[in-house]
């Protein structure tokens, strides 16, 4: 009997401490990728991705229309052609496909790159105001609304760490702090005499790889 009642009020005694440890809680989140496309520095940095991504892109399609020129006058031309002929066009189709699949990678990693590294800086900002306003306002959390199944809308303080971000009015990356949490084939394709061209692969359209679940610029 004694021991029955030493555990009913340590129950009670547990209960009570988690019931005040509840009003005492004050949570709150943020939207990051919302933050990270709505801040003054997002959106600039999002529209110079778009510019470099676009530049990029007329460049593979330009090589990409020389590659398919080059296939197309082999499989009409080709079997009309003196042996010496075909084989140079051949060969010079051969080295542009190289050149196009090795700077189709080479884009793809270097966009993924750019990406990474300008997404990267802003949030490490945005993170730092977040711990800035959670700090301030007492509260016990701040999570990342990508991680919740629900929440009160109430709680989201995503516009408020949006305009905290943007009055501040500096460079990305410059604020520090800790960040919130197919491709193209390489190497070289070779054309043999009385074999199909293999086929250009498309321009990326943007990094994609590895993207969902984590906040990019390029979404």
């Amino acid at each position: 009997m004694r021991h029955r009642l030493i555990i009913g009020v340590v129950t009670l005694i547990a209960l009570a401490t988690a019931a005040t440890a509840r009003a005492d809680m004050r949570l709150a989140y943020v939207d990051i990728q919302r933050a990270l496309n709505d801040c003054r520095n997002g959106k600039t940095a999002k529209a110079a991705f778009r510019g470099h991504l676009d530049h990029v892109q007329a460049q593979l399609v330009a090589e990409q229309a020389e590659v398919q020129r080059l296939k197309d006058e082999i499989e009409k031309k080709g079997p009309l052609m003196e042996p010496d002929e075909r084989q140079n066009l051949e060969n010079d189709y051969a080295k542009k496909l190289r050149d196009f699949q090795d700077d189709y990678k080479a884009s793809r990693d270097e966009l993924q790159a750019k990406d990474n590294e300008m997404t990267g800086a802003i949030v490490r900002d945005l993170a730092t105001v977040v711990r800035q306003i959670g700090e301030k306002n007492g509260y016990t959390m701040v999570m990342e609304k990508g991680s919740l199944l629900w929440a009160n809308p109430s709680i989201d303080i995503t516009d408020q760490v949006i305009r905290a971000y943007d009055s501040m009015n500096v460079k990305p990356g410059s604020l520090g702090g800790e960040a919130a949490g197919g491709p193209g084939q390489g190497g070289g394709g070779h054309f043999s005499s009385g074999g199909p061209p293999p086929s250009a692969e498309p321009p990326p359209a943007a990094p994609s790889g590895g993207d969902q679940g984590r906040s990019t610029i390029s979404k």
